[in-house]
């Protein structure tokens, strides 16, 4: 085993920086979480927003498709609300 060496000043760097941005990470989310409580202080509804971003995240293509499927589903969900429910036997 003493013929092996580990680089030992090398792991603690690559620690470090991880740890560096989990900590950044932390802060940003942080911040984050202020900007939507302000947000919803002003009124705004959150769960729009956050929608909003996600649908800002996809490209165009991506969209279409999503809202094309949500629209056939619902036409769908009504369809069969509509429908004569089958009696149990």
């Amino acid at each position: 085993m003493s013929d092996i060496s580990i680089p030992g000043g090398r792991i603690r760097s690559f620690i470090e920086r991880i740890e560096n941005l989990d900590s950044e990470l932390q802060e940003l989310n942080e911040q984050k979480k202020e900007v939507f409580s302000e947000a919803k202080g002003e009124g705004f509804d959150v769960k729009i927003l956050k929608e909003i971003i996600k649908l800002r995240k996809q490209d165009q293509d991506e969209r279409d498709e999503h809202e094309t499927l949500l629209d056939m589903y619902l036409r769908a969900m009504e369809t069969a609300e509509k429908e004569p429910e089958a009696k149990a036997a």
